[in-house]
C-alpha cells in the first residue's frame, strides 16, 4: 500500500449479552452473541515518515489525536511490534456515537492493526496484539458474527440468517465500567445465552429470547434509554434490546423496507437522536 487506502470499520452489536460473573482476576465472564453491522466508522492510511492522526466526521470534533486516542495505540502498538521505523498518516471519520456500546472504538483499533498489516507486513499475532488493545477488539480481525466467552476474547464463529435493525442512540454516553460496576452492585447476574433459540426465532421472524445483564442497571439510571426502547418497540420493531453497555439500542425488522421505515419515522420524531437502519453482517 503506497497511496491513501480507506478501510471501514464496522459498528457491532449483541444480540444478547450474559454476564456470568466475576472472575478471580477481578474481570467478568461473558457469553455473548456478538454481530456486526453495516454501519460504522471510516479510516484512511497513508504511509508517512511519522505517525500521525486526524479526526473528521459527525463525531470526530475534540476526539484526542494522541496516546489517548485507540487507533494511535494500535498503530503505535503494531509499529512497535513490527519494527518499523517508518510511520502512517491516519484518518478517522467518526460516524458511530461515541460510549454507544456499539465497539466503534474498539472496531477502529481493529482496523487500524488490518491495515498496518498490509502497509507493513510482520509476521506477528495479531488477535494477541488486539486483545492487549482492549477485549473487543480481537472480534473486529475479521468482524463476523461469533458468540464470546471469556472476556470476549474466546470467539466462536456462528451462522446467523439475513437480518435487519434499526439502531437508535438518544445522545447519552454510557461508560462500560459504570454499566458493569452497577451490576456488579445489583449482583444479578445471568444464565448463559440459548443461542440456538436465537438463530430459529430471527430464521422465523418471531421475538428472540435474549437478554443483556447490563440493561436493567442502566435502565435504572438511564430513563432516556427506557424511552428509546419504547420508540422502537412502537414504530413496530421487535425484540427491542439495549446494545451492549449502551446508550444504543435497537430492534429487529422484518426486511430492509421495513427497517428503512422505521428509522425515517424515529428519526422525524426524534431528529437530535442518531438512528440508523443497519444489516446484521454487514
Amino acid at each position: 500500500m503506497t497511496d491513501p487506502a480507506t478501510y471501514f470499520a464496522p459498528a457491532k452489536t449483541n444480540l444478547g449479552l450474559s454476564v456470568l460473573g466475576v472472575r478471580p482476576d477481578g474481570y467478568h465472564e461473558l457469553h455473548s452473541l456478538m454481530v456486526p453491522l453495516s454501519v460504522g466508522d471510516e479510516l484512511t492510511f497513508r504511509p508517512a515518515p511519522a505517525l500521525s492522526l486526524d479526526c473528521s466526521g459527525p463525531y470526530g470534533a475534540g476526539l484526542p489525536t494522541d496516546g489517548r486516542n485507540l487507533v494511535y495505540r494500535a498503530a503505535r502498538a503494531y509499529l512497535d511490534a513490527a519494527g518499523v521505523d517508518a510511520g502512517v498518516h491516519i484518518t478517522l471519520t467518526k460516524r458511530l456515537p461515541l460510549a454507544s456500546g456499539l465497539g466503534g472504538g474498539s472496531s477502529d483499533a481493529a482496523t487500524t492493526l488490518r491495515a498496518l498489516a498490509d502497509l507493513y507486513p510482520a509476521d506477528l499475532d495479531l488477535p494477541a496484539l488486539a486483545l492487549t488493545l482492549g477485549a473487543d477488539v480481537p472480534f473486529f480481525l475479521p468482524a463476523g458474527p461469533a458468540l464470546a466467552g471469556g472476556v470476549g476474547e474466546r470467539l466462536r464463529p456462528v451462522t446467523l440468517p439475513p437480518a435487519w435493525l434499526v439502531l437508535a442512540n438518544p445522545g447519552s454516553e454510557v461508560s462500560a465500567a459504570d454499566a458493569y460496576r452497577w451490576l456488579d452492585e445489583s449482583g444479578e447476574f445471568s444464565p448463559t445465552l440459548n443461542v440456538p433459540g436465537i438463530v430459529r426465532a430471527l430464521e422465523d421472524g418471531r421475538e428472540l429470547p435474549y437478554f443483556n445483564s447490563l440493561q436493567p442497571g442502566v435502565l435504572s439510571r438511564h430513563p432516556e434509554i427506557e424511552q428509546t426502547l419504547v420508540a422502537l418497540a412502537d414504530a413496530g420493531l421487535h425484540s427491542v434490546l439495549m446494545s451492549g453497555s449502551g446508550a444504543t439500542c435497537f430492534g429487529v425488522a422484518r426486511d430492509a423496507a421495513q427497517a428503512t421505515a422505521a428509522a425515517q419515522s424515529i428519526q422525524a420524531q426524534q431528529p437530535e437522536w442518531w438512528v440508523a437502519a443497519a444489516q446484521v453482517g454487514g
